[in-house]
């Protein structure tokens, strides 16, 4: 018989690769909903290291980021960029599709 993971397990190994963690945001930003993403960024965060780790990395106290990263969560830019940098990961801004070439 195979041993089975969890997909919680699986989701953040996966999530270690900072290709994967990119897209996975992205594709949580694209559901246009603050809960989902901040819930995808403390997955990322679990599979950088778990919220202590991120935290001192990110130089922010790890009450504030979980404050920050839960439910009600309302994260300062400022904060947002110090916590992806510290995992690799960085915020852009691209147009969209249908305004690209429209001049």
């Amino acid at each position: 018989m195979t041993k089975t993971t969890a997909y919680q397990d699986d989701l953040i190994e996966a999530l270690k690769d900072p290709c994967e963690a990119a897209a996975y945001l992205n594709a949580a930003m694209e559901e246009g909903d603050r809960e989902v993403f901040l819930l995808a960024l403390r997955n990322v965060a679990e599979a950088n290291g778990g919220m202590g780790a991120v935290a001192t990395k990110a130089e922010l106290s790890r009450e504030s980021l979980y404050r920050m990263l839960s439910k009600r969560g309302n994260p300062e830019i400022r904060s947002l960029f110090r916590l992806l940098h510290s995992m690799g990961l960085r915020l852009a801004v691209e147009a969209e599709p249908h305004a690209c070439g429209t001049r």
